[in-house]
C-alpha cells in the first residue's frame, strides 16, 4: 500500500501550531455557517464542496493543515490534496479539539457550531433575531 492509499496524515494541535509558526497554511473545510460562528485564527475558508474548484488558492510549495468540526471532511480533503502532490495533514480532532483545549477562535467569542442543514437553519434564525 502506498502512503497516499493509507489513512490521511494527521497532526496534533501542538504540531499544527509549530507548523503555522513556520509558515504552513491553515484551511477550514466546513460550511459557511460553521465558519461564521468561529474559526481558527489565520485560517482560510474553502468549504470541502468547493475544494476542487479552488485548489489553486492553496500554495503547493507550503505545508497545508486542514480541519473541519471533528475530522471526517478534513480527512477527505487531506487525502485529495496529498494525492495531488500537496504536503497535507489534518488537524487531530478538528475545531472541537481546538476548542476543548481552550485555544483561540475568531471572531472573539467564536465557538464550534454544529454541522448540518438543521444547524444552519437554527444559526440563521439566531442571527436574524
Amino acid at each position: 500500500m502506498s502512503e497516499v492509499d493509507a489513512a490521511p496524515k494527521e497532526i496534533s494541535r501542538a504540531e499544527a501550531r509549530e507548523l503555522l509558526d513556520q509558515g504552513a497554511q491553515l484551511v477550514d473545510v466546513r460550511v459557511d455557517h460553521e465558519w461564521e460562528t468561529g474559526h481558527l485564527p489565520g485560517a482560510v475558508h474553502i468549504p470541502l464542496a468547493e475544494l476542487p474548484a479552488r485548489v489553486e488558492e492553496i500554495d503547493k510549495d507550503r505545508p497545508v493543515i486542514l480541519y473541519c468540526r471533528g475530522g471526517n471532511r478534513s480527512s477527505m480533503a487531506t487525502t485529495a490534496l496529498a494525492e495531488a502532490g500537496y504536503d497535507a495533514a489534518k488537524l487531530t480532532e478538528g475545531a472541537v479539539g481546538w476548542e476543548d483545549e481552550g485555544l483561540p477562535f475568531e471572531p472573539e467569542g467564536g465557538y464550534v457550531a454544529e454541522s448540518g442543514e438543521a444547524a444552519a437553519i437554527i444559526q440563521a434564525r439566531k442571527r436574524s433575531s
